[in-house]
């Protein structure tokens, strides 16, 4: 591999200023404004894997364009499907930027752009990894197929359509996505396992308009107080989902895993002066990183409801209505959630309210086993990287692709970050270290080795 860590190390200022090239371009997905440069961006993507002389389509959809390409065969060789996307969160508030959001900006080691670790510099380390294996030996070790898409910040929905009319097409024996985190700086992590996902809203409905508190006051039902105490009643005061039914499926975490997560150089005093707060609260008996990783949770994430402008103003509002959604993990299902919620609310339901319960989406969470001999491959490519063995971690977030290559593809993912959970995604002033990229890019390059070998040891 010496052949190809020394292309790599040549062509590190080259990357750099390619990976800039497509930083800025504004690809938002969420805004129509920049329909045309969201398509710009897939133009870009495409053109770096025409440059290779890999087989590359640029899938019309009924949003924006998916990027597929694959690399010439390789027969008998293990086929890997890397995800990734091109799009991006909108910048806003733009004054909070240090620097413009779409003039990447080296400070510090980093680079300072939208889009930087979410997903473009990360999904750009394994084409470049690629490019070293074609332009030093001609050929890859393994089959590599990609699908990068424009549309992950704004739901994916036209991928999933994809997916399932390019079932052939896509088949694979593993997947890889890096758009998760290491554990921590110099730290590299293999993400196995993900929380699912159950979102809703919900409306409440009482007089047919607002009224003054003073006269309806205690005689007409009040949606904003009725709204309080439903969503207070989900959850006890020690963190348990008081849903029937909802701990019927949780897998509990062994014994190993908790000692596993304890044995983490996890800092709670740091965590919470991160994140600006002075304590830390959840499902009593589990610690920060259990209750974050591997266990259920309930959140509330938007309320509305009566007068919100300056000054007070006495009213009994007519409506009232709430976005919250439940973390799940594996084994959970967001359709047997739903059925419980909406029971559990209708049960607790005062006279003079009506109640629509919107069930927005719902993916179940996934564990990939640590047994799998893709993931030792994965550790091995990793520690060559960044000169250090990884560890293993879970993530409370969710990738609802993860579970869609589980479901249709029948294959796992190998979620492999090289950002960190300072990197300010989704808000201003997002980074991702150079060094990062450069260690993400020889990880890449060296985990198509090693996948390489999982298929020869198999035969």
């Amino acid at each position: 591999m010496s052949d190809i860590d020394q292309y790599l190390t040549e062509s590190a200022s080259r990357f750099e200023d390619e990976l800039c090239e497509l930083l800025r371009i504004p690809s938002v997905s969420a805004d129509g404004k920049f329909k045309a440069d969201v398509r710009r961006a897939g133009e870009w993507v495409a053109a770096q894997f025409r440059q290779l002389g890999f087989a590359t389509q640029l899938c019309e959809t009924a949003g924006h364009p998916i990027v597929f390409a694959e690399s010439p065969q390789v027969p008998g060789a293990p086929t890997v499907l890397v995800y990734g996307h091109y799009d991006v969160q909108p910048p806003d508030p733009l004054q909070e930027w240090i620097s413009p959001p779409f003039e990447p900006t080296r400070r510090n080691g980093n680079l300072y752009a939208r889009g930087a670790t979410d997903d473009k510099g990360q999904m750009l380390t394994h084409i470049k990894s690629a490019e070293a294996w074609v332009k030093t030996r001609g050929k890859l070790p393994v089959n590599l197929k990609y699908l990068i898409e424009g549309e992950e910040e704004v739901g994916s929905d036209n991928l999933y359509k994809f997916i399932d009319s390019h079932k052939t097409q896509l088949a694979a024996d593993v997947a890889v996505i890096s758009d998760t985190s290491q554990f921590g700086p110099g730290q590299p992590a293999i993400t196995y396992g993900l929380k699912g996902i159950a979102y809703y809203e919900l409306h409440l409905t009482g007089p047919k308009q607002d009224l003054h508190s003073g006269t309806f006051g205690g005689a007409v039902t009040n949606p904003a107080n009725t709204l309080a105490k439903l969503l207070a009643a989900i959850a006890d005061a020690d963190g348990r989902v008081q849903l029937p039914g909802f701990y019927d499926q949780v897998v509990p975490l062994s014994a190993d895993e908790r000692q596993q997560f304890a044995a983490l150089p996890f800092d709670e005093q740091e965590f919470m002066a991160q994140v600006g707060v002075a304590g830390v609260t959840g499902e009593a008996g589990y610690s920060t990183l259990e209750r974050k990783w591997a266990r259920p949770t309930f959140d509330i994430n938007g309320l509305t409801s009566g007068y919100q402008g300056e000054g007070a103003k006495t009213v009994l509002p007519a409506k009232a209505s709430a976005k919250f959604s439940f973390r799940l993990v594996p084994n959970q299902d967001p359709a047997q959630v739903s059925a419980s919620l909406e029971k559990f609310l209708r049960e607790r339901l005062p006279p003079g309210i009506t109640l629509e319960l919107v069930d927005m989406h719902g993916a179940p969470g996934v564990v990939i086993p640590l047994t799998s001999p893709y993931v030792a491959a994965a550790a091995e490519a990793v520690e060559q990287g960044f000169g250090r063995a990884p560890v293993f971690i879970r993530e409370g977030g969710s990738i609802p692709v993860v579970t869609a290559f589980r479901e249709k593809l029948g294959i796992d993912t190998l979620l492999l970050g090289w950002g960190l959970n300072d990197d300010n995604m989704h808000s201003p002033n997002e980074k991702f270290s150079l060094a990062d990229f450069h260690r993400g890019i020889k990880s890449s390059a060296h985990l198509w080795d090693t996948l390489s070998r999982v298929q020869a040891a198999k035969a």
